[in-house]
């Protein structure tokens, strides 16, 4: 493939420039996503960090606790949004073998924190965790659950939809996750008495910047041109060499991020693109999960690889698929031999949460050794519409001549 030629990591939707023009459909964002998740209340926002932002405002009008619990391997912009919203961070370890939170230290962690307001459960890489042990811990511990689906529309667990599980729940319509308004999120709330709440916050925090929204609309139009496999180098390797040769490996993996992120409206003209281009959702998740299944058949049962799959029950999403290497120096091998590749394979995130410099005046100490563990052996491979049968058997090729 051409060093000009990028597979994007993640399986993010193409727009065409005729998804631009006549927008006028019956419906709207919202109710797309009321009647494909099964609530009755959802709001667009300006990202799924504003999002959870509104959430936690809304949340601190119902209770007095402060203490908001994450998992050790999350979106450096989860805890900057708990920061902003005034609120304790605390950290909770995963397993080493997939996004669930440790039993055992999330017990721990419940009896020793009494203050607890809610607690984020991920469904990293879309693929669903198991909410049953958590929605019980939260009944009996008297906090709120809150579903982070940022990369997980329309995942299931059983026959609901994630974020239909939680007490509320949050969605990311960023740029190459699935479904896209270039930058945009959903927030939706299952108790009819935070409705208003919610919809109080929204009005008093929410203001319209018509210079901002602006940008983001021809942004927009430029993801409709840039999204393909022929010109994704320039806006995603480019920058990602330009940065690691400034050796900021954040800022190279967009891993770098300010608590003062906006939380603006968004306008009709997105709201609009996003509500024409969702009746695309069920298709393109049809054809992750073809892809990822490939994947899964290459691999599974080989030794020196652990595949985080959906568990039984469930079904994943997969904007990507991970692999994690029982050798770090493997991985560290596997990432050399495709860097130039154009394949897609990528990593989730850097390290582990607690482990970000510029967060850890506000994000405590505390064990996080799965974590580190996974993100010293974890790699992704694309789903992406974008990669080919025959670029996908390369990927494979090139991994099992590593282990």
């Amino acid at each position: 493939m051409s060093i000009f030629k990028e597979v994007p990591p993640t399986a993010g939707f193409p727009i065409a420039l005729g998804d631009l023009f006549f927008l006028k459909n019956p419906g709207s964002l919202e109710d797309d996503f009321c009647n494909y998740i099964n609530v009755d209340f959802a709001r667009v926002a300006y990202s799924g960090t504003a999002s959870l932002y509104l959430i936690l405002e809304s949340l601190k009008k119902i209770s007095p606790k402060t203490t908001v619990i994450i998992p050790s391997y999350v979106c450096p912009l989860v805890p900057l949004a708990i920061k902003k919203a005034g609120l304790k961070v605390r950290v909770c370890d995963i397993n080493k073998d997939n996004f669930n939170f440790d039993t055992a230290c999330l017990n721990k962690l419940c009896r020793e924190e009494k203050n607890i307001l809610a607690i984020i459960a991920v469904h990293l890489a879309g693929v669903p965790i198991n909410l049953e042990k958590l929605g019980l811990l939260a009944k009996e511990g008297g906090f709120f659950l809150i579903e982070d689906c940022a990369q997980g529309l329309g995942a299931e667990i059983g026959s609901g939809k994630i974020g239909s599980f939680g007490d509320f729940s949050f969605f990311s319509l960023c740029r190459g996750k699935g479904l896209t308004i270039y930058e945009g999120g959903v927030l939706t709330a299952k108790d009819k008495g935070h409705y208003e709440i919610i919809d109080k916050e929204i009005n008093n925090l929410v203001k319209s910047d018509f210079l901002s929204e602006s940008l983001k609309s021809f942004e927009l139009i430029g993801y409709s041109l840039f999204y393909r496999k022929q010109l994704f180098w320039f806006v995603f390797s480019l920058p990602q060499i330009f940065w690691n040769l400034m050796g900021n490996k954040d800022k190279a993996m967009i891993e770098y991020f300010s608590e003062n992120f906006p939380i603006h409206k968004v306008s009709g003209f997105r709201k609009n693109i996003g509500h024409k281009i969702f009746s695309r959702l069920d298709n393109e998740i049809s054809n992750q999960r073809e892809k990822a299944a490939f994947y899964i058949k290459a691999l599974s049962k080989k030794g020196g690889l652990k595949i985080i799959e959906e568990f039984t029950g469930s079904k994943a999403s997969y904007p990507y698929l991970t692999l994690i290497f029982d050798d770090p120096i493997k991985r560290k091998k596997a990432l050399e031999v495709f860097a130039l590749s154009g394949l897609g394979v990528s990593t989730i995130y850097n390290c582990a949460i607690t482990d970000y410099d510029y967060l850890k005046s506000f994000v405590p100490i505390e064990n996080s050794s799965n974590a580190r563990y996974i993100a010293e052996r974890e790699i992704t491979l694309s789903t992406s519409i974008f990669i080919s049968p025959d670029e996908q058997e390369s990927v494979v090729k090139g991994i099992l001549k590593l282990i």
